[in-house]
């Protein structure tokens, strides 16, 4: 009877390599998580690495009455959906025009889009400021929607256009000759198929908008009632003290969202990875 070959040392050498690897990218969360629970003293003094103890738990109560952390929390969270609908929407539409039909200047279209990518946000500050300013949307989400869109959409559009390459042309034809309209086409067979691609792109554009810090503090960083939770973090830090406690109750707080999202999720990420193979096979 054959025996079982015995796993290499390389294995566990690779094992013990990812698990060393998942406790330095993890340790950062549990610390800050940790010191949400702590107040100035134990932080920098008594306890900076330790289990807390006692619990502080009014750090969270001061974060969320004291300073408007659940107005920045919805801020973000309009801000972040809105940015996720309005960009996965126009991202399927046009990478579907490019990548499946037939009209003039579709490539250089989509090249041209594709440009976005290599813009660096701090080169087009100036510029947004203004054409905010000339839309008359100062003063509203709206200013930080459209140009959190406009970053994603490059991206989101070359996935798009990756995974529409990969679908098989037959698929259109045959539901052509059942009668089906272009539109029917479009949302009840091709749209289906590329529904890892959606969820992976809503995870990754939701995280860069709910995140984003730069373009928030340039366009709503003077209007208290707009910012948001990024921005929120700054009223945790005075003149004289700093209420670091408080700062990582926020942090905490701001970490959940995301957190939440990409456990929800995650499993449609990995699809993602193999759906463009198991729709040419």
């Amino acid at each position: 009877m054959p025996t079982k070959p015995s796993k290499s040392i390389l294995h566990y050498i690779f094992v013990a390599f990812c698990w060393l690897y998942a406790a330095f990218s993890l340790y950062p969360l549990i610390w800050m998580l940790f010191y949400s629970f702590k107040n100035n003293q134990e932080i920098f003094v008594t306890n900076p690495f330790g289990f807390p103890w006692p619990l502080h738990y009014e750090n969270y109560i001061t974060a969320w009455t004291k300073y408007d952390v659940p107005l920045y929390f919805l801020n973000s969270l309009i801000v972040s959906i809105g940015t996720v609908v309005i960009t996965i929407f126009c991202a399927l539409l046009f990478s579907y025009a490019t990548s499946r039909m037939i009209w003039k200047g579709r490539h250089f279209t989509r090249l041209f889009l594709g440009l976005g990518m290599f813009i660096p946000v701090q080169a087009i500050m100036i510029p947004v400021v203004k054409v905010v300013q000339g839309f008359h949307l100062t003063g509203t989400r709206w200013s930080l929607i459209f140009p959190y869109v406009a970053i994603n959409l490059a991206f989101a559009c070359m996935v798009y256009y990756g995974f529409f390459r990969g679908i098989p042309r037959e698929l259109e034809e045959a539901a052509c000759m059942d009668g089906a309209t272009i539109y029917q086409t479009f949302f009840q067979i091709i749209e289906p198929l590329v529904r890892p691609a959606t969820v992976t792109l809503v995870i990754y554009i939701f995280l860069n908008a709910w995140n984003e810090f730069i373009l928030a503090n340039v366009l709503v960083g003077s209007i208290p009632t707009l910012k948001t939770l990024p921005l929120g973090v700054l009223f945790f830090q005075g003149e004289f003290t700093t209420d670091w406690g408080g700062m990582g109750a926020t942090m905490v707080i701001a970490s959940f969202p995301a957190i939440l999202v990409y456990s929800f999720f995650s499993e449609q990420v990995e699809n993602a990875m193999t759906i463009g193979g198991a729709v040419k096979g």
